[in-house]
């Protein structure tokens, strides 16, 4: 059976967005062109891994063909979630990312995840063997506004912890530079001003504390 190609030239709007509350979201991506609207799920890692590339293919198409950019952006002006419901097209696996000439856009592909290799050629092309892809064409601004949006998504997850940096839910948090005590999710006056110092002390019995930082986790 031939792969299906979701073609998207001149969407309304492509963006990041999730469901669920801080701490149990789920991340897709979304291509709207008028009733049209195609989402595919990903983890929020390749949500940011995204936005980032973008963000470095703009300033080397810049640098290689002077091609103007767009400022850089504080805020977006769509912030409304995504079109609801939501109904995955596939999970992505691979992500693909160039820049087309000849419409001066930047062309994003997300490749639906599956069991086996495939030929890698087959990202950004039309050949009719390989996984379900989305192909999404973005203009600069669109694209920087793409980038922008994306990492005000990921950033709108739970507030870290001010000692360990782990992130915080409702129900509290086993703070790993406090021992393991928990620390509830709202802080008192009191403790927004504990030095995080004071618990890298060599001579406080038990402080088992290391310098790796903290370890990937949940989403935030």
């Amino acid at each position: 059976m031939a792969r299906a190609i979701h073609v998207f030239r001149s969407p309304d709007r492509f963006i990041a967005g999730t469901v669920g509350q801080p701490g149990d979201r789920t991340f897709y991506l979304q291509a709207v062109h008028e009733t049209r609207v195609i989402s595919v799920m990903l983890e929020k890692q390749q949500v940011q891994i995204l936005a980032d590339r973008i963000g470095a293919l703009l300033e080397e198409v810049h640098r290689r063909f002077g091609t103007p950019l767009p400022a850089e952006l504080t805020r977006v002006e769509d912030l409304n979630p995504l079109v609801m419901p939501v109904d995955a097209e596939f999970r992505v696996g691979t992500m693909g990312l160039g820049w087309d000439s000849e419409s001066e856009a930047v062309v994003v592909e997300l490749l639906a995840i599956t069991e086996g290799e495939f030929d890698e050629s087959v990202v950004l092309d039309d050949t009719e063997d390989g996984p379900d892809a989305v192909r999404v064409f973005l203009s600069t601004g669109a694209a920087r506004e793409f980038a922008t949006r994306s990492s005000s998504v990921i950033s709108a997850g739970r507030e870290p912890c001010p000692l360990c940096g782990d992130p915080l839910d409702s129900a509290g948090h086993i703070c790993v530079r406090t021992n393991g005590y928990r620390r509830d999710a709202e802080f008192g006056p009191s403790l927004e001003f504990v030095d995080p110092d004071l618990f890298d002390d060599p001579g406080l019995e038990g402080d088992d504390d290391t310098d790796e930082g903290p370890t990937a986790g949940p989403d935030r």
